[in-house]
């Protein structure tokens, strides 16, 4: 309750709800709209849970459709590249009526768990791209991203939002039946399941062709040569893509992200939430994290 008084006054929005999972009100209005969504058999959909590296995947995607091209994935910024299926803000264009704009073949993108994905993208059987994040981390780049971005609600000190983040009521719901709702439907689906960690294991070295962009690229259809494979590992690390306008969000105004409380793209690592947690926040976490991931074989690398 004294978090909804602070958010008003902040100006800051309320979330929704939709199925017991939060998400921004200016969506829950559309949700119908959303959930007659009409996918097309050759769309491939993005499927993150917010701050697992999302931003990235799209340039490599972006970056391997395009055969490396930079001017071509300069042509917008990558949210105009990619249509965020459930974003809804009044007056502006909905993710909705920005992907049925759109000629095919389209890559969209979604944060949206399992149970809440419009129907027809698995009547159409597209291709579905998955990136995981562990836990720690995401909550940690989660927690800064609500800081700055002025249209989700405030996330409150950090030890209010580490119990928040436990319970689930963030937006897109809670991050363990996310990731293991997608890790289930994987081998049903076409689903190619990474996790944000491998793909960082390689980037210091671009020598290491075994990179988690060869999947990708082999996914989409695509053979990578080495040089090719270099450009994008190369244009798609957190350095140069943190100096990409068409990557960083400089476009976006002050109002609705101010990236001098925390940038959008901040660190990019894997570990930070050691800079984070207290002893006791991970001893609590770990008791937690184990009764909500029993019984699934997925497991994450925590640091590397």
């Amino acid at each position: 309750e004294e978090l909804c008084q602070d958010n008003r006054r902040k100006g800051r929005p309320q979330l929704g709800e939709v199925e017991g999972i939060l998400l921004s009100q200016s969506t829950c209005n559309e949700w119908q709209r959303i959930q007659s969504f009409q996918a097309r058999p050759d769309d491939l959909l993005i499927c993150t849970y917010p701050k697992a590296g999302t931003t990235w995947i799209q340039e490599i995607v972006d970056m391997i459709q395009q055969d490396g091209d930079l001017e071509k994935c300069k042509r917008a910024p990558v949210h105009h590249r990619h249509p965020f299926i459930e974003w809804a803000r009044p007056p502006q264009p909905s993710g909705v009526e920005q992907a049925e704009a759109m000629p095919s073949p389209r890559t969209l993108k979604t944060h949206l768990p399992v149970k809440l994905l419009p129907p027809s993208f698995w009547e159409q059987k597209c291709k579905f791209l998955y990136v995981a994040r562990n836990a720690k981390d995401c909550m940690v780049s989660y927690y800064h991203f609500q800081r700055m971005s002025k249209v989700v609600p405030d996330p409150g000190p950090w030890h209010e939002y580490f119990e928040m983040f436990m319970a689930g009521k963030v937006g897109w719901g809670p991050w363990h039946d996310h990731v293991k709702g997608w890790w289930k439907v994987k081998d049903m689906h076409c689903v190619l399941f990474l996790f944000y960690e491998d793909m960082k294991k390689v980037m210091p070295s671009p020598q290491d062709p075994k990179c988690e962009i060869q999947k990708v690229a082999q996914f989409l259809g695509k053979n990578l040569d080495q040089e090719l494979l270099e450009k994008i590992v190369y244009h798609t690390s957190f350095d140069v893509m943190k100096d990409n306008p068409m990557a960083n969000r400089s476009g976006i105004p002050v109002s609705i992200m101010d990236q001098s409380i925390s940038p959008f793209m901040r660190k990019g690592t894997v570990g930070d939430w050691k800079n984070h947690f207290t002893v006791a926040q991970n001893e609590r976490f770990e008791d937690d994290y184990e009764k909500k991931m029993a019984g699934t074989n997925l497991t994450f690398c925590m640091e590397l």
